[in-house]
């Protein structure tokens, strides 16, 4: 039996936009000749960095899926993210994909794989296992909304995004958890008021700055208001997208961002939150790790509440609309697809979920169908915000090619300083988009 014993660290998983390369389509553009020979091992090729799933999949191999395993025994082998595509390319290009594979830093590359014949189709595939129901219906949102109405991937995680707040701070100053934009307006006025930095927010990296944009953009226009920017219907410069820009460029000319956002880092905002400086954090649900560690947080879990991104009065969109991603999707290569992947498939459909949560506290994308003990109550409140979600969106960035991408990250913290207007902001990045 062969297994992977990876010791770094898991990051945080985030779908880059790096954008395909023209190489990636001339790479499936067709077969590289010859019949491909049935696999005689579960290959399974992975982020370096990313360490859970490869966890998850190890203890599968020894435990739930043992008689897959011996069938076809699990191998796995990892790729540094910031080459990984590269090296996609070439497995492509020589028709030598592994078995099972991280699908790439952004949805783009796993499409001109699916264009090029190299993908299983995970829907059918499911449905022929009688497993159609293993994906929930939040993260086949996702993948349809990434993948363009298609399930070719896995959703090995599901991360929703939202306001998480100080609960002791909000009862303070008399808050309730906001439902709308001017609720949410009304909160920060009063903690500003009391002294409390409203949002906790990384502008250095920028993209929680502009995931605020892209929620606004959600609640206004509706869950396909950046795809009518991509399909060319609309642009960001029209006003309706400049108002999402401008509405959060207001909160920081304000000054509920603090004064010197442009200078803070990832974990200077986490801490900024759970040490009880601020009393809101946009993030997603991969933070639970931060928060359920009593050595980080130092306000008690008990004292975090989680909502959704408000609802904006007379908006398309709705706050039952989590934002979400699905971390590190997983693509299964056509090639390799017969009786005895098909049946490991069927085993990772059935207990991925469960494991992973119970062994990693990672929520995933598939249904949890044993029961995990001893859960810290905060992933169980946000299991069960997720459980109750039917449709999901994205975030701002989502469908962007990476020149897009980068100019929007980086120039989020001159939008809410004001050193740009929120015209000038989405003309750079409607620019880079053409």
């Amino acid at each position: 039996m062969t297994t992977a014993r990876i010791r770094a660290r898991r990051l945080a998983p985030l779908i880059a936009g790096l954008g395909a390369t023209a190489l990636l389509l001339t790479a499936c553009s067709g077969d590289s000749g010859g019949e491909t020979a049935a696999p005689t091992d579960f290959t399974y090729l992975s982020f370096a960095e990313n360490t859970s799933i490869q966890d998850t999949l190890t203890s599968l191999s020894t435990g739930s899926c043992s008689a897959e395993n011996e069938a076809l025994p699990l191998d796995i082998t990892t790729q540094p993210q910031a080459s990984y595509d590269q090296q996609l390319q070439l497995l492509a290009g020589q028709n030598a994909l592994p078995v099972l594979f991280a699908s790439g830093n952004s949805p783009q590359v796993a499409k001109d794989l699916n264009d090029g014949g190299k993908l299983v189709d995970v829907d059918a595939a499911l449905e022929e296992l009688d497993q159609s129901d293993a994906i929930i219906p939040a993260a086949r949102s996702t993948i349809e909304a990434l993948y363009g109405g298609d399930v070719y991937v896995l959703p090995t995680e599901f991360n929703v995004e939202g306001i998480w707040y100080n609960k002791q701070l909000f009862a303070e100053n008399g808050i309730e958890e906001p439902t709308t934009w001017d609720e949410l307006v009304d909160a920060a006025a009063k903690l500003s008021a009391a002294g409390v930095t409203a949002f906790s927010a990384d502008g250095q990296d920028g993209w929680p700055l502009t995931r605020l944009v892209g929620n606004y953009l959600f609640r206004t226009i509706g869950p396909d208001a950046l795809q009518k920017v991509i399909d060319g219907e609309a642009s960001l410069t029209d006003p309706e997208y400049v108002e999402a820009a401008a509405a959060v460029a207001d909160l920081g000319k304000e000054g509920y961002f603090g004064p010197s956002v442009g200078s803070i880092d990832y974990m200077t905002a986490v801490n900024q939150f759970l040490t009880g400086e601020a009393g809101m954090f946009y993030m997603g649900s991969w933070i639970l790790a931060n928060f359920n560690d009593p050595e980080q947080n130092k306000i008690g879990a008990e004292n975090i509440g989680f909502m959704p991104f408000p609802d904006v009065e007379g908006g398309e969109g709705s706050r039952d609309q989590l934002a979400a991603n699905v971390g590190v999707p997983l693509a299964l290569s056509e090639a390799s697809y017969g009786d005895d992947v098909s049946a490991w498939l069927g085993c990772f459909a059935e207990n991925f979920g469960s494991t992973s949560l119970g062994e990693q506290g990672v929520i995933t994308g598939f249904a949890v169908n044993e029961p995990v003990e001893d859960l810290p109550p905060l992933t169980q409140a946000v299991q069960e915000k997720i459980d109750a979600t039917t449709q999901s969106v994205l975030w701002f960035e989502a469908l962007f090619n990476a020149k897009a991408a980068t100019t929007s990250q980086t120039n989020a913290s001159q939008l809410v300083t004001g050193a740009i207007s929120p015209e000038e902001f989405m003309e750079m990045v409607q620019a880079d988009l053409e």
